[in-house]
């Protein structure tokens, strides 16, 4: 049996269990305020004299009581020990007081108590206004090797650092596949709670893409806002997206992966309300609403990229008359393109040390010997498992690649990763239709020891550059010269076509 008790001592509610466990009432699972107490203490039995369970010290921390105590009882049927706790100071867990005999606890719980609560409040007063958020990260095998998860951990880490999060904890699990539920298992789940109600964080980071359901019963069970690795790259997404056309895409992509969760959250508030006659009501009205003016939304953000991308395409087409060639540099999210961009031209161009700096992308000139001259481009940064949703908005963006005449395909010399991370550009390259040639450029080789990136670079039959060091640029214009223009004064076309200017 169980008992709530409030602070007058008046009983609140009464439970009762199995020879196992009591439940606690639904009403009583909210997160207290800030620096609050919940202002209930819960007292009840334990029959094995197991003292305070793993259960005990998880709901103390959830429901932020203002103390656990466990009665242990005897096989004559009176009490044994009180085991007491209670929330330790500034977050730091649990503390226990000494087990004693129920009539012999000597203890002033009014003053107590009231300690206690000024003490966590001085401890979370210290967070100010506009503090960065603070989260853990959690991600699950699934199938994945060791080297894998620690290596989606470190990407996930980058990602949360670009959008501008502390990362306080990281929390990862081996499985076959990921809970239906809850993606972790429900041990986990339950370290995962305690560890973050311990550090006071604002939201949890989950790796992997989370179904409607998922991020339901983890935000319940949490108390917390709980984001997957799709809505924290269209954070970073919003957070750098400058330009008009920028803006757009991400606000589609960004409805377009909310629709469907729209509709489930719709769907499980209106569960109470029955089909038929009498079970219409202003919540299926406000569900359809909402609905309609998404897909609205969405119908008149497609119009106005579809517009935008016909003006590209005839900026594009009066390059193409022209006849000037078009490098294109594309590569895995900070590998360093703009820094490589703004070493050739010599022009100023945003350079950050953070996934996804550039959104919109940026053509400048350059002059090759012989004056021969070139439009260089370069585009947003691609990653592991693309949302769908980024892809189909920036294809209009990514088409600018359609007209390269070369690919300055840029990868991080230093990253451990980096056949994964060229199998990844490809696959998004492959994916939206793009053939042009291609240079793989392996850039800061002055990550790694001397001849170690030109030895790499000759594996792959690229080269290698440190465009922060600015060396390196001449063997790349090089190789990419004799791509464009043969040594008899031929040139490659967009699209691969050789023809020689002499036979003209």
């Amino acid at each position: 049996m169980g008992v709530l008790v409030d602070r007058r001592g008046d009983v609140q509610h009464v439970m009762v269990g199995d020879s196992h466990s009591i439940e606690l009432p639904d009403w009583g699972r909210l997160r207290a305020g800030l620096g609050r107490l919940r202002g209930l203490r819960c007292l009840h039995t334990h029959l094995a004299g197991e003292g305070l369970t793993r259960d005990d010290k998880t709901d103390l921390l959830l429901l932020r009581l203002d103390a656990m105590v466990t009665i242990g009882v005897g096989h004559d049927g009176l009490p044994t020990l009180a085991h007491t706790a209670s929330l330790g100071p500034a977050g730091e867990g649990v503390e226990l007081l000494d087990p004693q005999p129920p009539a012999q606890i000597d203890l002033d719980f009014q003053t107590w108590v009231h300690e206690l609560e000024a003490e966590l409040a001085r401890a979370t007063g210290t967070r100010k206004v506009g503090d960065r958020e603070r989260a853990i990260l959690v991600s699950v095998t699934a199938g994945r090797s060791a080297g894998d998860l620690e290596m989606h951990v470190a990407e996930l880490r980058e990602l949360a650092r670009s959008a501008g999060v502390v990362i306080v904890d990281v929390i990862t699990q081996q499985r076959p596949r990921v809970d239906p539920k809850t993606v972790v298992g429900s041990g986990k789940l339950q370290d995962l709670m305690i560890r973050a109600f311990q550090s006071g964080v604002d939201l949890i980071i989950v790796d992997q893409d989370l179904t409607p359901t998922q991020a339901r019963n983890l935000a319940e069970r949490m108390d917390l806002r709980v984001i997957d690795r799709t809505q924290l790259i269209l954070d970073i997404f919003a957070q750098h997206a400058t330009s008009s056309d920028g803006k757009l895409q991400v606000e589609l992509a960004q409805l377009k992966y909310l629709l469907p969760r729209l509709a489930q959250r719709a769907d499980v508030s209106l569960s109470r309300l029955a089909g038929g006659i009498g079970g219409r009501g202003p919540g299926e009205t406000k569900l359809e609403i909402d609905r309609r003016r998404t897909r609205d939304r969405i119908t008149r953000l497609e119009r106005e990229l579809r517009t935008l991308g016909g003006q590209r395409k005839n900026r594009r087409q009066r390059r193409g008359r022209r006849d000037v060639p078009v490098l294109s540099i594309v590569g895995y999210t900070n590998a360093g393109k703009s820094t490589l961009l703004q070493a050739l031209t010599r022009t100023e161009v945003h350079v950050a040390d953070q996934l996804f700096a550039t959104l919109d992308p940026v053509s400048r000139r350059l002059r090759f010997p012989r004056e021969r001259e070139v439009i260089i481009t370069d585009t947003v940064g691609f990653i592991r498992d693309l949302p769908a949703d980024l892809v189909t908005a920036f294809r209009s963006t990514l088409e600018e690649l359609s007209d390269a005449t070369l690919l300055l395909h840029v990868v991080d010399a230093s990253a451990p990763d980096h056949d994964r991370r060229i199998a990844a550009v490809r696959d998004v390259l492959h994916d939206i239709g793009i053939k042009a040639p291609e240079l793989l450029v392996f850039n800061q080789i002055d990550k790694l020891a001397d001849g170690e990136g030109e030895a790499l670079a000759r594996r792959y039959n690229g080269v290698a550059v440190s465009a922060l060091e600015r060396t390196g640029l001449r063997g790349l214009l090089v190789q990419a010269e004799r791509r464009l223009w043969t040594a008899d004064d031929g040139r490659i076309e967009p699209h691969g076509r050789m023809t020689r200017i002499a036979e003209m």
